[in-house]
């Protein structure tokens, strides 16, 4: 999404300026040549070399809500300047952007795109591949789905597409009139590779309204991705949509506002150069199957991993998944950005956490019936409803998987299994609205008769409707978002998150030992840093025989509440009877364990 604001530069190396060969009366009635000639018309275009915007860009992202099916999360403000080269089809772009989800931090950077490959100069996302990490200053190339995305999203701005267009009629159908808010739009399609592209024109003015692309989306299925065009001011002799939004089935999830258009804007060659130590391992333009969904939108939040593989770095040195015991009985599916947890029970397995795509999903089936024969996967745990943790919910559901979310979330999961997925790259369609979803109110325990996986819904500022896992026998806790063991560092004071973690767990009563995670690996949960907070946890602590004389007073104060006259009494001791624990963040992490 983020090319859109040079996307109306780098189409004019697609095809040559050309005048337009239609006749007085078609391009009258033509809806491609009123638009051409209500955005300058092709003389003007061909004239144009270069461009130079500048302006600014905010996005939202609508599957990181905090209520499922509630407003978009707002995920950064930015400002950027675009230099592009028409002719060569290369531009360079200059960011800084500043993030407000999911951690407040800002990321200056250089994007170069050239027809054949691109680069990023400096660090643009918390998620860092192999070659990144490794550059000194930080700079990788952009994968293959990257480049494919980014050149997509450049074929939509209008003026240079619709000259494209003219010129290439055999690629122009025309379609219905698409009627959007009780106005109808003229519209035609125009196939780009293997991508169409369908074009709205206003009936007024003639100028395009909108640019759609029919993408899939991992949690919404088939989706509308829209580029809508407003504002339309003078730049030379060019009209250039000063305002432009984009809408994932009619919801805003970006809006760029251009403060600055020059053409014909000055250009040195070096600005738009790839670098040779990059270029010579640069990927071309990934084609067929791209999940253009999760590569545009993962850049919203800063957390895209570059890579031609949505769940792992293609450039590790050891790439792909891995079944990681963490208990007995207990795989941590790990190796990518995304992990999940397979939990044997006596005769069926239960899973934690779909992440990122069926593709994935299908992955852990295959381990899950490799280790776990004649044990099929019986329920899917969703911690919480967001899009990386969910996207792999179908593939489950196929199986015959019974979907389990906290109270309040079914209604969410009911919608998304009903929609079509006509374009899921990774599982054939078919109907899934009939899947068995329950909903855990407080807490639930899934138990065989021998083990007991507790499932319980924590109170947090991340996401409604959080659970987190807790397996008795094995003393391990699953926990997703609110701490990442293994790849955060244990803090000497506790975020808000993990404070939310600490406090539900205290008012739950559970203590595990030891939490695997749904990013990272495994951490001991219940360990002190050896800090100035652990020394002030032990002065507080209670003696052995103190803490002997408490726990004696509360048997006698349970036996006494047992038998009062009308049967035992409200405690503090039984988690459906504590009171609310509360946990500032900012809390030193030793001192929360010593209380």
């Amino acid at each position: 999404m983020r090319r859109l604001v040079w996307s109306c530069l780098s189409l004019l190396c697609l095809t040559g300026l050309a005048a337009c060969k239609a006749t007085p009366d078609a391009q009258k009635n033509d809806p491609v040549n009123k638009g051409l000639a209500a955005v300058g018309g092709a003389e003007v275009l061909g004239a144009t070399k270069t461009f130079l915007l500048r302006g600014s860009v905010k996005e939202w992202e609508p599957e990181q809500s905090v209520v499922p099916d509630g407003e978009p999360r707002f995920a950064n403000e930015s400002t950027f300047s675009v230099l592009a080269d028409v002719a060569a089809g290369t531009s360079r772009t200059d960011w800084q952007r500043k993030y407000a989800y999911p951690t407040p931090r800002t990321f200056t950077y250089s994007e170069i795109v050239t027809p054949g490959a691109g680069c990023v100069l400096g660090i643009d996302a918390s998620a860092r591949n192999k070659q990144d990490l490794e550059s000194d200053p930080p700079a990788h190339t952009m994968s293959g789905l990257r480049l494919a995305a980014t050149q997509r999203e450049a074929a939509r701005t209008s003026p240079v597409l619709l000259l494209t267009m003219a010129n290439g009629r055999e690629k122009v159908a025309a379609v219905p009139d698409v009627t959007i808010g009780g106005v109808a739009y003229p519209a035609v399609e125009y196939k780009l590779g293997d991508q169409a592209l369908t074009v709205l024109f206003d009936p007024q003015s003639g100028l395009p309204a909108r640019v759609r692309t029919l993408d899939y989306d991992d949690v919404w299925g088939d989706v509308s991705y829209d580029l809508v065009l407003s504002d339309w001011r003078a730049a030379d002799k060019l009209q250039i949509p000063g305002t432009r939004k984009y809408e994932l089935n009619g919801k805003t999830v970006a809006e760029i506002q251009v403060s600055e258009i020059q053409t014909n804007a000055p250009l040195p060659a070096d600005r738009v150069t790839i670098p040779p130590a990059l270029l010579s391992t640069a990927a071309k333009p990934a084609v067929g199957k791209v999940p253009y969904q999760w590569v545009l939108r993962r850049q919203f939040i800063g957390n895209y991993l570059d890579s031609d593989e949505q769940s792992f770095d293609t450039h590790a040195a050891t790439p792909g998944f891995k079944l990681t015991e963490v208990a007995q009985g207990v795989q941590q599916v790990v190796g990518g950005t995304h992990n999940s947890l397979l939990v044997e029970m006596k005769d069926h397995v239960i899973a934690f956490d779909a992440p990122i795509s069926d593709a994935q999903s299908k992955w852990t089936l295959a381990a899950a019936k490799q280790k776990f024969p004649s044990k099929p996967v019986k329920f899917l745990v969703l911690t919480h409803h967001h899009m990386d943790h969910t996207g792999g919910l179908r593939a489950y559901a196929a199986q015959g998987a019974t979907i389990v979310v906290a109270k309040g979330s079914a209604e969410h999961f009911r919608k998304v299994l009903a929609v079509p997925f006509t374009r899921n790259p990774n599982l054939a369609p078919q109907d899934l609205s009939a899947t068995p979803i329950v909903e855990v109110d407080g807490r639930q325990v899934l138990t065989d008769g021998t083990r007991e996986v507790t499932l319980q819904v924590l109170d947090n500022p991340h996401a409604n409707g959080m659970m987190v896992g807790y397996i008795a026998d094995a003393n391990l806790g699953w926990v997703t978002d609110l701490w990442s063991p293994g790849r955060d560092p244990l803090p000497e004071k506790l975020n808000a998150n993990q404070a939310a973690l600490v406090a539900g767990l205290k008012k739950a009563g559970l203590a595990p030992a030891k939490f695997a995670a749904a990013h990272g690996s495994t951490g001991e949960f219940a360990r002190s840093p050896r800090s100035r907070a652990s020394k002030l946890a032990a002065r507080d602590r209670p003696n052995s025989a103190r803490a002997t004389r408490a726990e004696a007073g509360r048997r006698r104060s349970a036996a006494v509440r047992a038998s009062a006259p009308g049967g035992p009494r409200r405690c503090r001791d039984c988690p459906q009877h504590r009171p609310a624990v509360t946990v500032a963040a900012e809390t030193p992490w030793a001192l929360i364990h010593a209380t």
